[in-house]
């Protein structure tokens, strides 16, 4: 048989005393109402609610309570536990935050609701949480004699109504509408829930609020609804009929045959080449205006006078000054060989694919011979008349994709050699001079590729500056033309 204990709150009102009689056993509180009450000097009247200020205690006497996780909305059933602003054996208020959780679409902060202790955790970090399963367990406080309260209950009619969290009753609010009425002191008993099964909601805290404190507050923005555009009446749209495409096509295959066989056997080779690539820009104004000069000079001779020839002269003389570039290393790259001659390829893209004649013996040849050599090859390489000569024997290459389009590329270097430079197009861009003023200069990116087992990133700087320098000063080249 359960102990029972009654507690006894003595209520006076002027010369009214009102009993109240409670009777706790050791699992469940229980509130006995008599249906009349005995008032001194006044007749028998019947018993309603209790009056607000009326305060009991709601949480049982040492009982563990199992905090589960809440359903968040959005149809989220799992969520990550992020943090933890507890641990075991703390001690927390309603509304303290217990954790933050992490889903696919936001980052939530779950508060206690029960004062008590922490006596378990369910979750490590970064463990998965379930929405309906078990969180925290919480040792409730227990009841205490102390808080028990005299308190002065006027007589309430029938006619009257409080609204209240009672005994066994839960008041419905999400966490954030709870924090808000925390924030603003504001007892969710003392408010009237105008959602769904008296549930609480913010507009019902801001009302509350607005009336205690006379102030106006902002009311809560809503979308803006745009109608929709009016539609035109006895209009009749045709259906498209759509029928399927008919397609008579069929695919062709062909052998690889010609320059395209010679490539796949080149490229395949380059694979095994670890490349190394290094960029810069250079500034050709001052060779715009040379070449410009010299045109007539050459067309009155017969010869086409294009920026190949300088291009292929300033690598000339770079090369005399960085040998290591117009080397070449065999299959198994135990050896290397230093080329005397500078026979400088050049890829050309022709009707039968890619092919790469080169210059013979650039080093020895002026600006205007190259020209001319340029000009037969170009001639033989429309028609397809190269011989294996031109197309063999290349020590360095350059690589002129400027001239159909694109700023920077990635050459791929042409075996037994050891480096290639692809020449971007040339494009009017604002640059500032040494004086600060900003002028039109013509501007082209290079792209060079190396074998890093032979050449190192220094290297292939050094000589890019010394190729750049030519190109930016061209009356530099007369210095050590020989």
């Amino acid at each position: 048989m359960a102990a029972t204990r009654v507690l006894g709150t003595w209520s006076r009102n002027a010369v009214r005393l009102t009993y109240v009689r409670y009777f706790q056993t050791c699992n469940n509180v229980h509130v006995l109402k008599p249906k009349c009450v005995c008032s001194f000097g006044y007749p028998l009247l019947k018993y309603s609610q209790p009056h607000l200020s009326l305060r009991t205690a709601a949480v049982l006497q040492g009982q563990v309570v199992q905090f589960k996780l809440s359903d968040i909305g959005e149809g989220i059933r799992e969520v990550t536990i992020k943090e933890w602003y507890v641990k075991e054996g703390d001690t927390v208020s309603q509304f303290d935050s217990i954790c933050e959780v992490q889903s696919d679409k936001a980052s939530v902060t779950i508060t206690s609701r029960y004062d008590g202790v922490i006596k378990r955790l369910y979750y490590n970090l970064d463990d998965i949480a379930y929405v309906g399963k078990p969180l925290i367990d919480i040792e409730t406080e227990a009841l205490k004699d102390s808080e028990e309260d005299v308190v002065e209950t006027p007589a309430v009619s029938h006619e009257e109504h409080t609204h209240q969290e009672i005994k066994g009753q839960k008041t419905l609010a999400t966490p954030a509408v709870r924090r808000l009425a925390m924030e603003n002191n504001i007892k969710l008993s003392e408010v009237v829930g105008s959602g769904k099964d008296g549930r609480i909601l913010k507009e019902d805290i801001l009302n509350f609020l607005e009336k205690q404190t006379g102030a106006i507050l902002p009311p809560s923005p809503k979308a803006e609804i745009t109608p929709p555009p009016p539609q035109a009446k006895d209009r009749t749209f045709p259906t498209p009929i759509s029928k399927p495409p008919v397609f008579t096509g069929k695919d062709r295959t062909e052998p690889i045959t010609g320059f395209q066989k010679a490539m796949v056997k080149t490229m395949s080779a380059a694979l095994k080449i670890p490349h190394f690539g290094y960029c810069d820009e250079v500034d050709l104004t001052e060779l715009v205006k040379l070449r410009e000069e010299l045109k007539p000079v050459a067309l009155a001779r017969g010869i086409k006078l294009s920026f190949m020839p300088f291009f292929l002269k300033a690598a000339s003389l770079g090369l005399l000054q960085f040998p290591i570039l117009n080397a070449s290393v065999d299959e198994n790259c135990q050896n290397i060989t230093y080329k005397a001659s500078h026979n400088i390829g050049i890829a050309m893209d022709t009707e039968l694919g890619l092919i790469v004649p080169n210059v013979k013996n650039v080093q020895v040849r002026s600006v205007f011979e190259i020209a001319m050599e340029l000009n037969r090859l170009q001639k033989l390489g429309s028609s397809g008349q190269l011989s294996t000569t031109d197309l063999t024997g290349g020590t360095f290459t350059l690589s002129n994709i400027g001239t159909i389009g694109g700023t920077y590329a990635k050459p791929v270097i042409l075996p037994p050699e050891v480096a290639i430079g692809a020449l971007g197009a040339i494009t009017a861009l604002p640059r500032f001079d040494k004086k600060g003023e900003v002028y039109k200069a013509q501007i082209m990116n290079v792209s060079w590729s190396a074998d890093h087992r032979v050449i190192d990133g220094a290297t292939m700087s050094r000589f890019s500056n010394l190729w750049k320098s030519y190109l930016e000063n061209p009356a530099f080249m007369l210095l050590d033309l020989k």
